[in-house]
Order: structure tokens, then sequence, then C-alpha cells
């Protein structure tokens, strides 16, 4: 009992030590990048690789936790290769959404966060791209589809931040369905690169 207690209060100093995030410091940081998405439950189709733009805000709870909101234009869907009387057709998805993110990291060295949350996202676009014979369709799956207005995802990740430089990784696992009644959800690996502004503490 007294070692397992011993090896714990080790632990916390470490990440005590090591994780000196600033407290009650608030950031808002501009940030770009791209997705590579696709769909769950679609079958065989190939990711879409689109921006990533928007803006994320983050307080530092303590030195180890800080909670991050942010607001993020997001161009996901995917691309896929039907066949049609002998013919293919190259099929690309162009959703478009605008991205909630709500993250808790965990910063276990300093600059390196671990994070996870959960992620609200509102439809803006859903159109699609359809070449075959030849020729481009372009189209709006609203007009033909029950599109989900609202879309759900919990993003978990990690980041790492050089002299107010940060790079994020993260992957956004849709647990809502893109279309109502179809079991088919959002799948994305994100990857942005952003630049922390700290705001004065009043």
């Amino acid at each position: 009992m007294k070692k397992t207690s011993l090896v714990a209060l080790l632990l916390f100093t470490c990440v005590s030590l090591f994780a000196q995030q600033e407290k009650g410091v608030f950031t808002v940081q501009p940030k770009i990048g791209l997705n590579i998405a696709n769909y769950r439950n679609a079958g065989d189709t190939d990711p879409r690789v689109g921006l990533a733009v928007g803006l994320e805000s983050e307080y530092q709870i303590n030195h180890l936790f800080g909670i991050a909101v942010g607001v993020l234009y997001s161009m996901q869907g995917d691309k896929e290769t039907d066949f049609y009387n002998g013919h293919t057709a190259k099929v690309t998805d162009k959703f478009a959404y605008i991205n909630v993110p709500i993250v808790l990291n965990l910063y276990v060295v300093k600059g390196l966060a671990f994070k996870m949350g959960v992620q609200p996202a509102f439809n803006i676009t859903s159109d699609f791209e359809m070449k075959s014979y030849g020729r481009t369709l372009k189209g709006d799956y609203s007009d033909v589809l029950d599109v989900n207005a609202f879309d759900l995802s919990i993003p978990f990740g990690l980041s790492y931040e050089y002299k107010n430089i940060v790079i994020d990784g993260r992957y956004n696992l849709g647990v809502t369905e893109i279309v109502k009644e179809e079991n088919v959800k959002n799948s994305v690996f994100q990857f942005t690169l952003g630049y922390k502004f700290k705001l004065p503490k009043k």
C-alpha cells in the first residue's frame, strides 16, 4: 500500500514539474490546416482532402489542464468510384461544416498536450460532383436526401507548442448520421498549424 502511494506521488510530482503551463492564462489561436476526410460504414471509399481554418481559444485551468473552444470551417466528404452500364462514374461528396470543438487539454510535458472532448457541428453545404461519360454533373444532396443539419463528433489527439507556434493533430470520430436513416458517419483526420496570442490578465 505504501509502495503504491509512493509511486503515485512520484508520478504526480514528475508530471507537475514538467507540465508547467501558466495558470489562469487565456489565449486566442488562429489556425489553418487540412482534413483527410472519409465516411464510416460507407463501404469502399477514398478520402477527400480539404481545408480546415478557424480560431481557437483556451483557458489554462491549472498547470496540468486547459480547456479550449474553437470555431472552424471544415471541408469534409469522400470520393468513390461507381460503375453504370460499363462506364465509370467518379463521385466527390463536397460537404462543409462549421465545427465547434470543445476540448480538454492535459499537459503531460510543457508544450505537449493530449486532448479529448466533444464537437458539435453544423452542415453548411452538402454538394456532390459526378464525372462520367466525359461530362460533369453537379448537385446538392439536400434536394433528394434528408441531410442532417447537425453533426456530432468525438475529437481526440495531441498538440505541441513551441514559442507560441502550435502543431495539432487529431481524429474526429463521427457519432451521428450524415444523412438521416442511413448509418454513415464522418471520419476525419485533421492537422493544423496555429499561433497563440496571450491575452493580458485583468
